[in-house]
């Protein structure tokens, strides 16, 4: 095929300097507004008309029309990186592949470029596994009732005998004992109750009780102005129970709970590790407690 038989594509860029072009070429658009449209200087515009009576529409598509990008990646470069990101390097995200591309094998090649390849073969960049930051310990307090963690975690405690239970109960900060643990169908006033109960009447009255926000501990109900003059706020009926045994009630993201919160993570944000906790000291508060036990009752023996 001759080159004036041969079939030219333009961009729409190029279509819209073409047409501009001619117009000027027409004498219907001025230089100036030829600049506007092309956002271009006089000058410019001026070289793309020369171009244009010179060669025609030809001369004025992109010099490098059907030139290989100066940045085009070996095919035999692509091909090695793909069998390397499949198999000792999979587990690599991208950055550390590309480093590791470029100082063992001196490959010149961007994360842009790698992260292509590897999206293109349907491979993901393994996450990076971030530095856990680091907490400073709270001191734990100094004598077991000085204050007591409470909260419940839903679990299958009867591994299938029965239904789920929620198992609520206290931890004391001191010591890490678990006191006055019940097993209840839903976390609920009652079962903190009888926990409590069994606490003050086996080894005394605690301080002060941490826990979380709940409706439990915390009323839901909005302060009356009488109460907000008296700086009050209102009390569910576990919160009088506390103020009539002369016990402090610490509430999560509360100014008394500031030196807590970041602490008490185990409570008043996962029930996770009561849960693993539990497990472990089960036999420790509630020997053999659950052995064929299929529901709440059997579970409180």
């Amino acid at each position: 095929m001759s080159p004036m038989n041969e079939r030219v594509t333009y961009n729409m860029k190029e279509i819209k300097r073409l047409y501009i072009v001619q117009l000027v070429q027409e004498k219907r658009m001025t230089g100036s507004e030829a600049c506007n449209h092309l956002d271009l200087t006089l000058r410019q515009v001026r070289r793309l008309i020369a171009k244009y009576r010179e060669k025609g529409a030809e001369g004025l598509m992109h010099g490098n029309r059907g030139r290989s990008a100066h940045n085009r990646l070996d095919e035999g470069m692509r091909v090695k990186i793909q069998g390397l990101a499949q198999e000792e390097y999979k587990d690599y995200n991208d950055s550390h592949f590309t480093e590791e591309l470029v100082e063992e094998y001196g490959f010149k090649v961007s994360r842009s470029t790698v992260r292509r390849i590897r999206r293109g073969m349907g491979q993901k960049s393994p996450r990076k596994h971030r530095t856990p930051r680091h907490r400073s310990s709270r001191e734990r307090k100094e004598k077991a009732g000085m204050m007591l963690q409470a909260d419940g975690s839903r679990h299958e405690w009867l591994e299938g005998r029965g239904p789920w239970l929620t198992l609520v109960g206290y931890i004391d900060d001191a010591t890490s004992e678990v006191l006055g643990a019940v097993f209840r169908e839903e976390e609920d006033a009652l079962g903190y109750f009888l926990g409590l109960k069994d606490i003050c009447l086996g080894t005394g009255i605690p301080a002060a009780v941490y826990a979380d926000r709940h409706t439990i501990f915390q009323s839901p109900t909005q302060a009356t102005i009488e109460q907000e003059l008296a700086g009050e706020q209102p009390k569910s009926q576990f919160g009088r129970l506390l103020d009539e045994l002369g016990i402090q009630l610490i509430a999560a993201q509360s100014p008394q709970a500031k030196d807590y919160d970041s602490y008490c993570t185990s409570f008043a944000r996962s029930g996770k590790y009561f849960a693993s906790n539990i497990w472990r000291r089960l036999d420790s508060f509630c020997p053999m407690r659950l052995v064929g036990a299929s529901g709440p009752g059997g579970s409180n023996r």
